[in-house]
């Protein structure tokens, strides 16, 4: 699989041909582009770079690369260790540090790795930074320090319990309220970091009684990672089974959060964001974001509660620059991630698990009463593979150009509105993809309308 290079980072499949997939040399390549524009941004003698990593099987060889590269650079590291991708953001704000970078490749298969990377203020790099970042990368801009001037690296294993800290001290978060209720919950952690960080946060909130499934952070996963009903008939069969209110799945790095009713039945992870806006809407007046890819129902709440709704295009670079542009108080995205901006501009799996088992606790309904306070849209997700020399710019001309009579926006690929309805085609930032998604209020309606396009797209390649 070639190596995709986005904002979301530069990510790929482990083994293989250098130049072709995320090899050793790509990672030390890219690691060192990296070092050179943390070098050039920083006016101090010395710089330092916080790392973490999920618990994927390539996991620890990459690091090995990444931490010997800045270390040859003269940079000094500071690794987190198992970690999250909103820890490692947290931590590079708190700690001051000249940027970071993330071990993980979100919700990909276990052959893939990536390496996400941030800024001073622990949020993804700009597009700007990224593209002089593989500049620097293909031209081997970079040069190493001498032996007696080599970075340090230092292991902090104590940031887990510094952003559980965080969360327990966030006033939109009741712990009282969360231990008083004696939820029974079910976790699938994937085998990855939130198989540790998770039932930690859990306790730390006052749940007594926790299952945990996939609970082997080695990176074996049990199933497709990605937290989509289709992939956690296991989570929903467990709830039922041990008779749980609820059930919690998150991504391998833990920036994605879904849930499953006491019923089995998924929550929907485009209601997460949803339901946790609720909450924070009701107790602090303001605007709300999220991609242009996620469900109208946030409009709708953000409306109910005198607010004000922004799309942004999809990536979270993205979503947090339109939210510091409106003020917005609660964003993300309709995969299940949260931004909660007076904690940190990243998506927090953890921080919305701590949100929403307040507002659960709070409304004192079950999880599938709370999902009934919302409107029951359906979005169809769907993907086409792209090959190689397809040109997706040309295809959305043609595709924008039939349906000309009706509103459109192309900020991010090719949105187009049918009335109450409306369908998104974009390329993926983390897969070799033509992603097509459709909202409507009727489950057919929407996959209907997904279906159209997609005709619409092969007809035109």
């Amino acid at each position: 699989m070639p190596l995709i290079k986005s904002i979301s980072g530069i990510r790929g499949t482990v083994g293989g041909r250098p130049g072709e997939t995320l090899s050793p040399p790509d990672i030390v390549k890219f690691t060192a582009a990296f070092g050179m524009i943390i070098k050039e941004q920083s006016s101090a003698a010395t710089q330092r770079v916080i790392i973490g990593r999920d618990g994927r099987i390539s996991g620890p060889m990459v690091r090995d690369l990444v931490v010997n590269t800045l270390n040859a650079m003269g940079i000094h590291v500071v690794d987190l260790g198992l970690s999250t991708t909103p820890t490692v953001e947290l931590a590079v704000k708190t700690e001051k540090a000249d940027g970071g970078i993330i071990i993980t490749a979100s919700h990909n298969p276990k052959e893939w790795n990536a390496l996400k990377l941030l800024n001073k203020e622990g949020e993804f790099i700009s597009a700007d930074t990224g593209e002089k970042v593989l500049q620097k990368a293909d031209s081997g801009d970079f040069t190493f320090s001498p032996v007696e001037k080599f970075g340090s690296c230092r292991v902090d294993a104590s940031w887990m319990d510094k952003h559980i800290r965080a969360i327990l001290d966030y006033p939109l978060v009741d712990a009282k309220k969360i231990a008083s209720s004696g939820f029974k919950i079910v976790v699938d952690a994937i085998n990855s970091s939130g198989a540790v960080y998770v039932p930690a946060l859990l306790r730390a909130l006052g749940v007594q009684d926790i299952i945990v499934l996939n609970d082997k952070p080695d990176g074996h996963f049990a199933h497709n990672p990605e937290p989509l009903p289709e992939n956690l008939e296991g989570l929903s069969r467990a709830v039922l089974k041990h008779g749980a209110q609820l059930g919690i799945a998150v991504d391998p790095d833990v920036d994605r959060l879904c849930f499953v009713c006491e019923d089995g039945s998924p929550f929907g992870e485009e209601y997460t964001l949803v339901a946790v806006a609720d909450y924070v809407l009701s107790r602090r007046k303001g605007n709300t974001v999220s991609n242009m890819s996620s469900t109208k129902a946030l409009k709708e709440v953000t409306q109910k509660h005198g607010g004000a709704y922004y799309p942004s295009a999809v990536g979270e670079v993205n979503v947090v620059k339109k939210m510091k542009e409106v003020n917005a108080v609660i964003g993300g995205e309709g995969n299940g991630g949260i931004i909660v901006p007076d904690f940190h501009y990243g998506r927090d799996a953890l921080i919305g698990i701590g949100l929403f088992l307040t507002h659960l606790a709070v409304s004192r309904k079950s999880i599938k009463q709370l999902r009934g306070l919302y409107p029951d849209y359906f979005i169809s997700k769907n993907k086409i593979e792209l090959q190689n020399g397809i040109d997706l710019k040309k295809i959305l001309k043609k595709i924008a150009e039939k349906y000309k009579s009706q509103p459109m926006n192309t900020e991010d690929g090719l949105k187009i509105e049918f009335g109450n309805d409306w369908v998104h085609l974009r390329s993926s930032n983390t897969e070799p993809i033509i992603r097509v998604i459709a909202e409507s209020d009727f489950e057919s309606k929407a996959n209907n309308i997904a279906g159209r396009l997609i005709q619409d797209i092969r007809e035109s390649i």
